[in-house]
């Protein structure tokens, strides 16, 4: 776990936790300097390969939200090795995250990779960046071929990450991962059909002559 994930996420509540449960004594020496976590080619062919995340924010009343993205594959774009971004698509038009980005930029992403129970936990800065005042960005991170509305561009600034464990990660598969996994399956299928068609052909052929025979003339 890198150093950086854990001293923002170990507050003092969450210290005390770790003590009540007799964990503290596992986490006690986890503390970084935060600037030494960066993206790198690793996260960035993890990043590239999802189609959705999850992102949590907080509102001004202190009240958590998290929201699922959801995009073509590799919607969610590394610009460098601190920076993220993605283009947001008109959805439900409520702007929850968008206005609570607007008041705290503060933000946790969750992204799962669950045919191999992988997840990759970011602490991040977001804010919105119009589609106009960085035409360089929004060109990066536009699918031209993906059919929504694209309203803005969120950037976000890499505060800590971590590859998080796999226990409790339920596998699950996507419509297109299962026709993939299944495709030799269904190509054997067709061939035999086939095979039993041309069977009770050649049968078909060689009865024919017998009852031709046995008709009377």
């Amino acid at each position: 776990m890198p150093y950086g994930f854990l001293d923002i996420a170990n507050t003092p509540s969450v210290r005390r936790a770790q003590a009540e449960m007799g964990a503290d004594h596992l986490w006690s020496e986890f503390k970084g300097h935060r600037e030494f976590d960066s993206f790198g080619p690793k996260e960035a062919v993890f990043i590239a390969g999802r189609d959705s995340f999850y992102m949590a924010s907080l509102s001004e009343t202190g009240w958590p939200y998290v929201q699922h993205r959801g995009g073509p594959t590799g919607f969610l774009k590394v610009i460098d090795s601190k920076t993220l971004a993605f283009a947001d698509y008109r959805g439900n038009r409520q702007y929850i995250s968008t206005g609570n980005i607007a008041a705290n930029a503060r933000v946790s992403l969750f992204l799962m990779d669950y045919p191999h129970g992988t997840r990759l936990k970011i602490f991040a800065t977001a804010r919105q960046v119009a589609l106009d005042a960085d035409p360089e960005l929004t060109a990066a991170v536009t699918d031209t071929g993906y059919g929504a509305h694209l309203e803005r561009i969120f950037r976000l600034e890499l505060a800590a990450f971590d590859w998080n464990c796999p226990q409790h990660i339920a596998p699950r598969f996507t419509e297109t991962e299962v026709l993939s996994a299944t495709q030799p399956l269904r190509d054997r299928l067709a061939e035999l059909e086939q095979e039993v068609i041309q069977l009770r052909r050649r049968g078909t052929d060689k009865n024919q002559p017998a009852r031709d025979q046995g008709e009377p003339r």
